[in-house]
Parts: structure tokens; sequence; C-alpha cells
């Protein structure tokens, strides 16, 4: 056991905040931006913090449900706890808040396991194979207004300015008012700018294949979650019968559940969430299962700065697919929607410019949080 890794303690935080303005997906509104936070500390004092994404009035019981299984366990046997506890939940947790709960453990773990060993996560994973990625701009939702298309291109503009090469334009208003939107953002923004669409598995695979045909002359990098994430045939039809690259997977959760994906090629690109699919130590092992399958990896990312962080690690050793002296590389997934709590929770925020963001190289997530705003925005 390194020197003072025994788990003492294990808190979740449970953040809060108002949105100025609302927002929305095709799935529901926000009023409001959340996020939970797990906070492991060690014996020797050492502090590793995690993220789960879903609801955190939901993640965070599961946490301190979880937290006696820890107590006392060496921080370092990362492996050894994550199937300890998937396997105490396994009857009733196989996906969904259960494993975010989780992923947020294992994150924080491997933060401990940085700091100890005074090494970053990367490190740790066996890379880098990259300190730098593209970064693409996720927003683009709908907020109460009319003009929708005139203040999705001046988000537009904005994005553009900061640097960005690629957007994300979310969809799922209906079939006709998306095909229409699609166009008309495309020829907003001109031919030059990456365009990826998200539809947040608003379409049945009739709807999908219709919207993918329709809009196929807007060159679109990928058609993000096209039907719910249980339809695999709904994939597989959404793949074979419209020209766009079909990406798919933030709703997919621990190897088991991307395991039906790879093996049946469902997606072109995969997106698991590292604060939703079992965390740092999970979605390596779904990248390294796709890898062996031929399937990209981009992972989605729609959290704070922990999850950002922990992202980050990740898209240093995800590996090119395929390998080679002119590599395609992950992007990474950079959230530009309003998010109070996200903004506030770094001390030092991950810097972004000319498009790209740097992998953090201090030990463990390479990060440190405001305390102050762990108060500011307790929920």
């Amino acid at each position: 056991m390194a020197r003072g890794t025994t788990i003492r303690a294990i808190q979740p935080h449970v953040l809060m905040a108002d949105l100025a303005e609302p927002f929305a997906y095709s799935q529901a509104w926000y009023r409001r931006r959340g996020a939970m936070l797990v906070e492991i500390t060690t014996e020797d004092g050492i502090t590793g913090w995690g993220e789960a994404f879903g609801p955190p009035e939901l993640t965070a019981p599961i946490v301190a449900w979880l937290a006696p299984l820890l107590v006392g366990q060496d921080a370092m046997a990362r492996e050894a706890l994550w199937q300890a506890l998937y396997n105490h939940l396994r009857d009733h947790g196989q996906r969904g808040i259960v494993v975010e709960a989780i992923s947020a453990i294992d994150i924080a773990l491997w933060d401990i396991a940085g700091k100890a060993l005074g090494e970053p996560v990367h490190r740790l994973l066996g890379g880098p194979l990259r300190m730098e990625v593209e970064a693409y701009a996720t927003g683009f939702y709908r907020r109460e207004r009319d003009d929708h298309l005139a203040y999705l291109v001046e988000e537009a503009e904005l994005r553009l300015s900061e640097g960005f090469r690629t957007l994300k334009l979310k969809t799922g208003w209906g079939l006709a008012e998306d095909i229409a939107l699609t166009r008309a953002f495309r020829a907003a923004i001109g031919p030059d700018v990456g365009l990826l669409v998200d539809c947040n598995h608003a379409y049945d695979a009739p709807a999908a294949i219709a919207y993918g045909n329709a809009v196929a002359a807007c060159d679109i990098g990928w058609f993000e979650e096209p039907v719910p994430p249980e339809d695999i045939d709904g994939y597989l039809e959404v793949k074979a019968r419209q020209p766009i690259l079909v990406a798919g997977g933030e709703a997919s959760f621990a190897r088991w559940g991307f395991r039906e994906m790879i093996t049946r090629r469902a997606a072109d690109i995969l997106q698991p969430d590292v604060a939703a699919c079992g965390g740092i130590s999970e979605l390596k092992k779904i990248a390294d299962m796709a890898s062996a399958f031929g399937i990209r990896v981009n992972p989605h990312v729609w959290g704070t700065g922990v999850a950002l962080a922990a992202s980050l690690h990740l898209l240093a050793v995800i590996p090119d697919n395929p390998p080679g002296l002119f590599p395609r590389a992950p992007l990474l997934e950079l959230d530009r929607s309003p998010h109070p709590v996200r903004n506030a929770l770094l001390a030092e925020p991950i810097a972004f410019g000319g498009g790209r963001v740097a992998v953090p190289t201090g030990p463990g997530l390479g990060i440190t949080i405001d305390r102050a705003a762990l108060d500011r925005f307790r929920a």
C-alpha cells in the first residue's frame, strides 16, 4: 500500500445554480444547472475529486450508501474497489445512476493515485499519445425566444471568434423544422466550419433516416443519438440507410452496456462519458474494446472542470484509429452552454485557446477545487 492511501472519508457534494436564461434540448428544459462531486480523503490527507453525470440529488445518496464499503480500503486498489462497488449493486444497478455514482468514485481514486505518486493520470494510463486536443463547441440549444436561427448564428459567430473550428447543433424540434434549421444554419456558418448534429434520441429510425438523407448535402461530421439508446436495431437501420456517420453511447453504461454496440457495429463513433460509464477505469476498457473492432471513440463531456480534466487525461491515451503518420485524433467536446457551477468550480480553469485544449500536467487530475465555490453553490 502506498504511504497514506487508506481511505478515511467519502463526501458527496450536491451543487446547484439557477440559470439567467433557461435553455432546452429535445427532451427537457434546463432552468438550473448542477453537479455532484465526490471528495475522497486518505489517512494522510490526500484528497481526490470525482464527478457524476446525471441528477445530483439522485447520485449523491448512492455515493453515501456505498461509502462504508470504501472506508479503510486502499485507495490505490482501484480495480478491486470498482469490482466490489459494481458487484454489490449488480442485481439493482447495472446502468444509470448507480454506475454514474461509481464513476465519480473511480475518478476520485485516480486523482488520489496520481497525487500519491506525483504523476498526472495520463501517465498512469500509459500515455500520453498527445498532450493537446482539438475541441468542438457544444451549445446551440433552444431558448425562450422566437428568433431561433438568429440567436444560433450569433452564438456561432462568438464560438468561431473563440477559435473553434467545429460546432455541434442541437436538433430534435420536429423533422421538418430540423431539416430547415440544419440547412439554414449550414448556409449561415459557411462551408468551411465543421458541423455536427445531435438530436438527443428525439427520432425513431424512419424519422432519423429521413432527416439524414434530407441534410446529407450539409457536410455533417456525425449524427449523434439519432434514436433511443436501447434501440440497437434502430441504430443499425439508421447507419445503413442514410449517409452521415452515426454517433452514440453517452447513455450507455459500463463495458457490458457497450458490448452490443461494439460487436454489432451499431455506431461509427462511440461516445462514453467518463462521469457516467463507470469512470476512468471503465472508459479505458471501453475504448480498448472499440479499438479492437476499429470503431472510433470520442468521449461525451458535459460536466464541470472535474469531468473535463478526467476526459482530457483519457483523450491523451485513446489510440488513433487507425494509426499512421497522419492520424485522425479524437476531439474534445467543450460545453459552452450556461453553467455557473462549472465556470466557478476550479481555482485555475482549464485553458482553451486557438481551438485546442492542453491536457493537464499536474499530479492526479491536475486541477484544484475552489472550496468557496462549493459553499456558494451547495444545494
